[in-house]
């Protein structure tokens, strides 16, 4: 007769590095509005490019309303569509 040993069950921990919360760059008290020039222009590369939401650390929600407002921003020529380097 074949005698197998008892062994404990091993539940693989799913994280194995503790979560990292990133902080959002947007604070509460801050609307995210195509008037809001300061707020906006933190979300647009050197070459006038709107930035990735992985790059801005936004959620999938405030990154779309970003978007929104800069795109309301550059047809209303409160922004230039590119930033010429001449």
């Amino acid at each position: 007769m074949k005698q197998t040993m008892y062994k404990p069950k091993r539940y693989f921990r799913r994280h194995l590095k503790p979560i990292r919360r990133h902080l959002s760059p947007i604070r509460s008290g801050d609307r995210i509005d195509y008037k809001n020039m300061s707020l906006i222009s933190r979300f647009i590369s050197e070459q006038g490019k709107i930035l990735s939401g992985r790059v801005n650390r936004l959620t999938s929600k405030k990154q779309r309303l970003m978007t929104n407002a800069i795109k309301r921003a550059r047809i209303l020529s409160l922004l230039p569509f590119l930033y010429n380097e001449n």
